[in-house]
């Protein structure tokens, strides 16, 4: 009796060392793919604030938490089963699934870059005061619409890095990561467009008012470059996804052998990032402007 007790505890010791070896094991990997994911997160966090500019203060933290529970659905409810699902029986999809993601994103950010030069500034700051719930709503779907690209690449990305490990490994480790990501992106996300706001407490507390006051005059210029930076990485990203599309799927492979000679030019290394991150661009610039011409002559024939 005693004998099959201790061999019981053996069992349960060396289940509860695999199960912690287990988690150091996903602990590890998730560290490693979102190292791996960190352009594309970057992107991330530089795409979203773009969607709470220029609404009213009392709803940025709001609209932001609505589109961080969007964006973990996208990763967990929706990504997370398809991705598992093609890469068990279907990796081949992966790559064109992509490359249409990557051909909104690009339409977007021509869409953006046309709306600014079609717009009026005073127009755009009196329509911002006026947001209807609808409104919200539209730019919220917008973001999260969004967000499902560049969280179908970061997730894309990540069970590339485990795709040798088994299936509960894989999904464990999307599943951290995806958690992760979400709120370091977010909560960054909430606390850029809350700075003003700071700024505005210290002035009123008189606590150190001189840097309240620069926070304040700073954070219209951040949240300007923000919001170009964000523009920039929709059509790299997309740039970046369509060109990969071209070359594994349909065959065109120059798009590519250009972006790799123009490395090699370069020596690599962070010149060779710039040449890569320019010529994606370039293409998801020209991917973007003809998809929203087709878009643009399809609502006129309509």
């Amino acid at each position: 009796m005693a004998g099959g007790l201790l061999a019981l505890l053996d069992d349960v010791a060396l289940i509860a060392r695999t199960a912690a070896a287990s988690v150091d094991d996903v602990a590890g990997m998730t560290a490693k793919t979102s190292a791996k994911a960190a352009g594309v997160v970057i992107d991330d966090a530089a795409v979203t604030p773009q969607y709470v500019s220029g609404v009213t203060p009392a709803r940025e933290l709001p609209m932001i938490w609505r589109i961080t529970k969007g964006s973990l659905r996208n990763k967990l409810i929706f990504i997370l089963p398809i991705a598992l699902l093609l890469n068990a029986f279907a990796p081949w999809a992966l790559t064109p699934i992509l490359m249409l993601g990557g051909t909104y994103l690009a339409f977007e950010g021509a869409e953006k870059i046309a709306q600014k030069f079609s717009s009026n500034a005073d127009e755009d700051a009196e329509e911002a005061a006026n947001k209807s719930e609808e409104d919200e709503d539209h730019l919220v779907n917008s973001a999260i619409r969004t967000d499902l690209i560049l969280s179908a690449e970061i997730m894309i990305i990540s069970l590339d890095e485990v795709k040798d490990q088994p299936v509960w490994m894989e999904a464990a480790v999307l599943v951290a990561v995806g958690i992760f990501i979400t709120i370091a992106v977010y909560g960054a996300v909430g606390l850029l467009v809350k700075i003003d706001d700071i700024g505005r407490g210290m002035i009123e507390r008189g606590n150190t008012p001189g840097f309240g006051r620069a926070l304040v005059k700073g954070m219209p210029y951040v949240l300007t470059a923000i919001g170009i930076v964000g523009t920039v990485a929709m059509l790299w990203v997309g740039g970046h996804l369509i060109v990969r599309g071209l070359d594994e799927v349909i065959g065109w492979h120059w798009p590519h052998e250009i972006i790799a000679r123009g490395q090699e030019a370069v020596g690599g290394g962070a010149l060779g990032w710039l040449v890569e991150t320019g010529i994606s661009l370039t293409f998801g610039l020209i991917a973007g402007f003809i998809v929203l011409g087709v878009v643009q002559l399809v609502k006129k024939v309509r």
